[in-house]
């Protein structure tokens, strides 16, 4: 096979660029290693900046998300037993759209498959070839047969494990990583939301999240040891803990029910530069991961995309190539920008294991200035409804 743009992976990332560049006539093959029906179960965030948005519409598939998103102007931070509102249209001009991971997967993969452009499923062992090379090859296995793909460039959407990064040289990429000493515990369920905007909450006993994915779908968080497990946790031990976690008004109106869905995830951050090397070019979790409490692992993944995508049509119609070989130093400076506000407003919501009575006195300082200062919640809101690419 032969096409200009090799796209790794077929999760949000891989499958909005491949879009953008269908509808600006390049031609792209998508390898993914396990199904539709695999992705598409994956349950993973929901809180979309302005700039996703804007990428969608341009990549024709926004329709569904602006009839069934939510719009949220604002969040609510507990701290204490109570909570204050941060309004981020009054502060910014600029709401977030809560609409599901799953469901930008889903239309993408709708759109994708109306235009008739190429996914290969089931793809395994892939083999990025050549990458410092002008004429890059990409190589896998699909249901036992040998295949080969020769293109102008590969773009690799593939995750904090594929196969992407490992192919740039040791000698050549330096990483960055904090790990956190915690996890989040989440559960799905079929409940409705117990309040219309998320609320985030710092309790004596650890941080919580409540969230949404629609108006009968919930998604709750609590902080968790990273020794435990999610047998450890039944329905009623969560609902129970989360209860204790969030202010008593809310904890009232709560309505719970049996989970659809349970799992911990650790928290990390982590860096890898350069996001390119010849002609690979690193996306999303692939190059970086962000703990969750920032509503920023998929937004990064799309400024990463917007500005590959941009560079890659200026050198293919423009015979430009400016904007591919700024890429790695554009998009770094943005993702360093949303690795510190996702670390600080982690520093700022959890209880750390080995922090003394002077670390809880500064975190509450820290909560009541921003509840208090209208510039500290213009900078907040700016970072929340994403920075500008």
């Amino acid at each position: 096979m032969r096409t200009q743009v090799v796209i790794i992976g077929g999760g949000p990332s891989g499958l909005l660029l491949g879009q953008l560049l269908h509808k600006q006539g390049i031609d792209a093959v998508i390898l993914e290693r396990k199904t539709r029906e695999y992705v598409l179960g994956r349950i993973r965030a929901g809180v979309l900046e302005t700039g996703l948005v804007r990428l969608m519409e341009e990549a024709g598939v926004a329709d569904r998300l602006h009839k069934e998103g939510f719009i949220h102007d604002g969040t609510e931070i507990a701290f204490g037993g109570e909570m204050f509102h941060v309004d981020f249209k009054e502060l910014t001009g600029t709401p977030v759209i809560v609409y599901g991971q799953t469901e930008v997967t889903r239309d993408l993969y709708d759109a994708r498959e109306a235009a008739g452009a190429q996914t290969e499923f089931e793809a395994d062992h892939v083999v990025i070839h050549d990458a410092d090379s002008d004429k890059p090859y990409v190589t896998f296995e699909q249901h036992g047969q040998e295949k080969r793909i020769d293109c102008d460039f590969v773009a690799g959407c593939d995750g904090f494990h594929g196969v992407s990064r490992q192919t740039i040289p040791l000698e050549v990429r330096r990483e960055y990583e904090k790990t956190y000493p915690f996890g989040w515990l989440g559960i799905l369920s079929e409940t409705p939301p117990v309040h219309d905007e998320l609320i985030y909450a710092n309790s004596e006993r650890g941080f919580a999240l409540c969230s949404m994915r629609n108006e009968n779908l919930s998604r709750y968080y609590i902080q968790c040891a990273l020794s435990d497990h999610v047998e450890d946790w039944t329905d009623k031990a969560f609902w129970d803990e989360l209860k204790h976690r969030i202010p008593e008004e809310i904890a009232d109106k709560l309505v719970t029910g049996p989970s659809i869905e349970k799992s911990i995830a650790p928290l990390r951050s982590f860096v890898t530069e350069p996001m390119r090397w010849g002609r690979l070019f690193l996306c999303g979790d692939a190059a970086h991961i962000v703990p969750p409490t920032g509503a920023k692992g998929l937004n990064t993944a799309a400024s990463d995309v917007h500005y590959l995508y941009n560079g890659l049509v200026q050198y293919y119609q423009d015979k430009d190539s400016q904007g591919i070989d700024s890429y790695s130093e554009k998009a770094l400076l943005r993702i360093w920008k949303a690795e510190r506000f996702s670390w600080w407003f982690s520093g700022l919501l959890h209880r750390y294991p080995d922090m003394s009575p002077f670390d809880l006195k500064m975190q509450a300082a820290d909560i009541s200035f921003l509840r208090d200062n209208t510039a500290q919640q213009r900078a907040f809101a700016e970072n929340y409804v994403g920075l500008p690419y």
